[in-house]
Order: C-alpha cells, then sequence, then structure tokens
C-alpha cells in the first residue's frame, strides 16, 4: 500500500504549527488590522480567502456603525445565495468563526483580538431575545452560536 509524504498529511488537516509562511504570503498587503506576521499566516493559510476575511470584518464592522443605541438583526432574504446571506450579520459572523477556526496559532490569536473586541460592542448594542430567531440545531447538528440568540428585526 503506497505511504502519504508527510507534507501531504500536513495539508490535509491543516496543520501550519511551527511552519513559516511563504514568501508570497509577506508580499501581499496586510489583512484588516492584523500585524504583518499575522496578516502574512492568514494569507499563507487561506490562499486566496484573505479578502474575504477582510470583507467580512467589514460587514460586521459596518452593522456596528450603524446608528442608534440599540441594534436589531435583520435576517437575510434569501440564505441560499452567498451574497444575500450575509445581510444577516450572526451568519457574518457564522462565515468568521469557521476562518478563525482554520487559521494557525499566531493569526488565529491576532484575529481574537479583533473579533473579542468587536463581539463586546456586538453583546453591548444588541438585546438578547426572548425567543430566539433560529430555535434548535444547525444543519451539522450544532446549537447556534450565542449571536443568532440576538433579537431580530420584527420579533
Amino acid at each position: 500500500m503506497p505511504r502519504r509524504r508527510p507534507g501531504a498529511l500536513r495539508a490535509a488537516r491543516r496543520d501550519f504549527e511551527g511552519r513559516r509562511p511563504s514568501a508570497w504570503a509577506w508580499e501581499l498587503p496586510p489583512v484588516d488590522r492584523l500585524s504583518p506576521a499575522a496578516s502574512a499566516e492568514v494569507h499563507w493559510a487561506l490562499r486566496g480567502e484573505a479578502g474575504d476575511l477582510a470583507t467580512l470584518l467589514d460587514k460586521y464592522r459596518a452593522f456596528l456603525r450603524r446608528p442608534g443605541n440599540r441594534l436589531r438583526l435583520s435576517p437575510s432574504l434569501c440564505e441560499s445565495c452567498p451574497g444575500c446571506a450575509r445581510d444577516d450579520v450572526a451568519l457574518v459572523r457564522d462565515e468568521l468563526a469557521e476562518l478563525y477556526h482554520g487559521l494557525p496559532s499566531e493569526a488565529r490569536h491576532a484575529l481574537g483580538r479583533v473579533l473579542h473586541a468587536l463581539d463586546k460592542e456586538f453583546r453591548r448594542r444588541t438585546l438578547l431575545a426572548s425567543v430566539p430567531f433560529r430555535i434548535g440545531p444547525d444543519w451539522r447538528g450544532r446549537p447556534y452560536a450565542w449571536w443568532h440568540r440576538r433579537v431580530y428585526e420584527g420579533s
């Protein structure tokens, strides 16, 4: 039986610990509010999705910059469409969480600091719903995260 090379095994596990990003990753523009080293790790680990990470952070910040003391989440009109699904900030936060868990340690910690500050503002400006908009587990069987338990428009 053929044996898989260690590099192929690491690539399948997305194991980046102890490895430095390639030179091309250092030449790319920095990711939103991350250090140059963390930005290089993000570019290297996500391979093309780093722009997507910056877009998601922009959407999250745009929601938090809306005027008013209390914010209400608005559900997306079409959750199956990738563009329309990003109208719901809770789904944007889901995507940020998925990208966060796929990053190497230094980039994960740097992004965690950014998300922690944004989440603190999100919790302060939104209200906890008495009846969550999404009840029960998601399609993977996991319970919805805390950001889905905030007050939505019309509820």
